[in-house]
């Protein structure tokens, strides 16, 4: 497994719609496994392909470091819900804001043993998923999110 790179918020990649994944095989599950080292080197709980240099419909999210899921070509189906909460970006290093999203959603994805799944999920993994799930369309959450600061907020 390798490092790769992270790419920062002005990166051309990181603004392109990401093509399907055609093929699953060796090579794919490597660069999965290569991006999940990234994200979890860089204490992160979700990472996606445009974040490091690939156009492709394939993320990575683990929130606890117990449950990893490797999503290529994934769908939210079911939206239920709206909240508030902070969200921050391996893309935008101190960058943190307010994002609105779905409190719980259903995804259909494929594994990385080509196998259709669906996943029902709330809380912050709904929310990571969505905030991968944006980076595949082009989306940063600083083009959504409001009050963006440098560093965390404190909490109350």
């Amino acid at each position: 497994m390798a490092l790769l790179e992270i790419k920062k918020a002005g990166d051309p990649v990181l603004k392109e719609i990401c093509a399907p994944v055609e093929k699953i095989d060796k090579r794919l599950r490597n660069f999965l496994d290569d991006m999940a080292e990234t994200m979890y080197a860089s204490e992160g709980v979700g990472i996606a392909a445009p974040q490091v240099g690939k156009s492709i419909r394939a993320c990575v999210v683990d929130v606890d470091k117990k449950n990893r899921y490797d999503l290529i070509n994934p769908v939210i189906t079911y939206r239920e819900g709206l909240e508030v909460g902070e969200e921050g970006c391996l893309s935008c290093p101190d960058l943190f804001g307010d994002v609105e999203r779905a409190q719980k959603i259903r995804v259909e994805y494929i594994s990385r043993f080509n196998k259709k799944k669906t996943l029902e999920a709330e809380g912050l993994l709904a929310r990571c998923i969505q905030h991968e799930l944006d980076h595949l369309d082009g989306k940063l959450f600083i083009d959504i999110a409001q009050n963006i600061t440098k560093g965390r907020k404190e909490k109350k």
